[in-house]
This record gives C-alpha cells, sequence and structure tokens, in this order.
C-alpha cells in the first residue's frame, strides 16, 4: 500500500527530476524547430517574415488607415515597434498553447512507454517557441536602433520578465496537453480562446484607449502586464512596472503548479484513453 504522503511525493518527483533531462529536452526542441521549417525554402527566416508581415498588416489598417497611436508623439513606425513587441511574448504563448493540444495524441507512441518522461513533451515545444521570440526580439532591437537610434540599457531586466512568462506558459501547455488526451475538440476550442484573449489584451492598441469601466478588466488580465512591462524595458527605458510583475508572478506561479498537477493526475489514463 502506497500512503498519500507517498502519493503525493510521487507526482512531484518527474517535476523535480526535469532538470536533469536537459539534454531530453533541448534535443527535442531542437527537432521541434527544425521539424516546423524543413522543406521550406526560406527555413529560419520565416521566424521573422510571419511576424514581420503581421505587424505590416495590423501597422497599416491600425496606424495607417485608423491613426492609432501608442503616446501622442507617436508616429506609424512607432506603433509598429509597440506592436512587435507585444506580440513577441503573445506568439510563444499562443504556438505554445496550441501545440501542446495535440502533443500527447500526435506521441502515442511514448505514452505507453513507462520509463520516458511525457512531461517533456509540452516543455520542449515551450522553449522551441520562446528560442523564436528570441530571435525575433534581435529582429526588433535592430529595428529599434534603426527607427529610433537608440537601445535603453533597461533591456537588461529582460529575464526578469521571461522567468515568470515561461512558467505561466509551461503550466497552460501541461493543462492543455492533458485536456487534449481527453478531449479532441480541445485543439478547436482553444483557438477559439485564444483569439478572443488576444484582442481583450492591449496588444494592437494602447491601454489608454479602453474605456474607464473597462480598466479593471484589463487590469485583471495578467497578459496584460507582461505586455505592458516588455514595452517598459524594451521601448520606455523604464524598470518594471513591480506592482503588475508581481502579480503576474503571483498568476504564473499558481498556473505553472495547477498545470503541471493536473497533468500528473491524468497521466495514468492516457495510455487507456489513446
Amino acid at each position: 500500500m502506497i500512503s498519500a504522503q507517498d502519493q503525493r511525493r510521487l507526482v512531484w518527483r518527474p517535476l523535480r527530476e526535469l532538470p536533469g533531462r536537459y539534454e531530453l529536452v533541448r534535443s527535442l526542441a531542437k527537432k521541434e524547430l527544425a521539424a516546423k521549417y524543413r522543406g521550406s525554402a526560406l527555413g529560419f527566416a520565416w521566424a521573422m517574415l510571419t511576424p514581420a508581415v503581421m505587424i505590416a498588416i495590423y501597422t497599416f489598417i491600425f496606424a495607417g488607415l485608423f491613426g492609432a497611436r501608442f503616446g501622442g508623439q507617436g508616429s506609424a513606425w512607432d506603433y509598429a515597434l509597440y506592436l512587435f513587441c507585444g506580440l513577441l511574448p503573445w506568439t510563444a504563448f499562443q504556438e505554445s498553447a496550441q501545440a501542446a493540444a495535440t502533443v500527447i495524441v500526435s506521441h502515442a507512441n511514448l505514452v505507453k512507454r513507462v520509463v520516458f518522461p511525457l512531461e517533456a513533451l509540452p516543455v520542449s515545444q515551450v522553449l522551441a517557441a520562446h528560442a523564436t521570440q528570441m530571435f525575433g526580439t534581435v529582429v526588433l532591437l535592430v529595428a529599434t536602433v534603426v527607427i529610433r537610434r537608440e537601445l535603453h540599457a533597461t533591456l537588461l531586466w529582460l529575464p526578469v520578465l521571461v522567468v515568470p512568462q515561461l512558467l505561466f506558459v509551461l503550466g497552460a501547455s501541461w493543462f492543455v496537453a492533458s485536456l487534449g488526451v481527453f478531449l479532441r475538440d480541445t485543439a478547436q476550442a482553444i483557438g477559439l480562446v485564444l483569439v478572443a484573449w488576444f484582442f481583450l489584451t492591449p496588444i494592437i492598441y494602447p491601454e489608454q484607449v479602453v474605456p474607464a469601466r473597462y480598466q479593471k478588466f484589463v487590469s485583471l488580465n495578467p497578459f496584460a502586464s507582461l505586455v505592458g512591462n516588455y514595452r517598459r524595458v524594451i521601448l520606455e527605458g523604464s524598470p518594471p512596472d513591480w506592482r503588475g510583475l508581481a502579480y503576474f508572478t503571483l498568476v504564473s506561479l499558481a498556473v505553472f503548479l495547477a498545470g503541471y498537477w493536473w497533468f500528473a493526475k491524468s497521466r495514468k489514463n492516457f495510455a487507456d484513453v489513446i
């Protein structure tokens, strides 16, 4: 008989062992990145081209046609920078969540292997998505130098933002990955949720244009805080909004622990369902 305390330890043991599986996770992440662009003529250039095209479209529509601006004196080029800065963390989250919905089912051959750490599959996809974000950040910094002729020392605060972001995305990906095993409509449902969440987050518009009666809902959106802090440290030369960052970090820790716990508890039923 296994005591309740021993069962709790067994649930959390794979998480404690995950850092020791670094080589496996790195190999899976590299494979994920390579598979994503395998056979395409432009290869990894798509990681830069896709967000660039999206930014051009949004900038033309919102900044060009509707005159949207970030800041009173901002130009259309500034709008593009602010948009790019907000899209980078969001796209990493979106790609991770969408890929997680099918990651276990698509690796059904590994589910019945008792020794294989299934929790590493969503982790590898999260790291692959954030590697793409890293490439995009380099492009953003180059564009900032070209357009504004400056970079801020507050860029050194970026790791403070990336760590809670990774925790949030990992927890959400574990939860979605488990849900995708039992509900095959998860991929379609998560797509709709992400579309709604995207437009409810001040990414393509400044937070200041949100009516006062809805500001409270914006402040409860954890990604609104993250996006705002990315813009502060990269474009505005300001340190993070510590209150907003603390809120996002607490939410991220809760999502990380709850997402992993759900994945670990439901894992024993994966083989029966698949």
